[in-house]
């Protein structure tokens, strides 16, 4: 028995390591490519070998018309201000979902499944009318309003919800006198940190990610998300600099590897949590 056991620890052990290594590949063909010249990259475009072009890679891609500074720093306002109305705002909604009893509580929420049934392209032309007429186009705060209205993330919290947030503590901290936004803000936002930190790191990661949406809204170089520019490398008349490509998008994912290390703690936290009520 002992014997078996340890093979299995074994054969899991060997299992994790393998998934390891093929989910860390791409981004260490990314950072190593990073360093490489256009060239390089085109005879053998796998390599774990660091060259020594990176500099040059960093002044191509610092020497075009755009400022990657500029769209950092833009897509970092989108992705935060977008992460945080929608976690908040959509646990406020499962909150009133699960909380309240109202008539229309069902229907509402049944409308809410069937607008996830909706794709956003099909609403892109609608939204963009919109925005047009009142002359809100360039504006960033168009890209990160709109995510007070997240369906999916309302499913998500909702179901979260019901059997994370105990009725009888909000009923207590009413009897005690406390406000319901109090209530909110106090009880029920801690408890539902590891499905926020979930979700969280899913809009950030959507939202820096985003290449369509501010395509569609953003004209205004000075508005330019990172997405944006890191296409537009792409674009060139003449030749294709991969090697500041491959740097553009290594500086795009750093953000997202930062996020998910600051609320990964979170969701681990709540299945060990989850496993002890268990």
């Amino acid at each position: 028995m002992r014997r078996s056991s340890s093979i299995k620890k074994i054969f899991m052990l060997a299992v994790c390591i393998v998934l390891l290594v093929i989910s860390l590949l791409p981004f260490a063909i990314m950072l190593v490519n990073s360093t490489r010249s256009t060239t390089q990259i085109q005879q053998h475009a796998v390599s774990l070998i660091p060259s020594s072009y990176l500099m040059k890679n960093l002044a191509v891609l610092l020497g075009k018309s755009f400022n990657p500074a500029v769209g950092f720093f833009n897509s970092a306002i989108i992705s935060i201000g977008t992460t945080a109305l929608a976690t908040y705002f959509s646990t406020m909604t499962a909150y009133a979902l699960v909380v309240y009893e109202w008539k229309a509580r069902d229907g509402f929420f049944k409308f809410i499944l069937a607008i996830m049934m909706i794709p956003a392209q099909i609403t892109m032309i609608g939204f963009y009318q919109m925005v047009y007429k009142v002359h809100m186009t360039n504006h960033l705060s168009m890209l990160i309003l709109p995510a007070i209205a997240s369906p999916a993330m309302v499913f998500f919290m909702r179901q979260y919800m019901v059997g994370a947030l105990s009725l009888e503590i909000v009923q207590s901290a009413r009897i005690d006198g406390a406000k319901e936004l109090f209530i909110f803000n106090k009880i029920a936002l801690p408890i539902m940190k590891p499905a926020i930190a979930t979700q969280a790191i899913f809009t950030f990661v959507s939202s820096w990610n985003n290449l369509f949406t501010p395509l569609v809204l953003l004209t205004d170089q000075k508005k330019y998300t990172l997405p944006i520019m890191i296409s537009l490398l792409r674009g060139d008349i003449y030749k294709t600099e991969y090697g500041a490509v491959y740097l553009g998008l290594a500086l795009t994912a750093l953000p997202l590897i930062v996020v998910y290390f600051l609320l990964s703690r979170y969701i681990i936290a709540g299945v060990a949590l989850g496993s002890v009520k268990g």
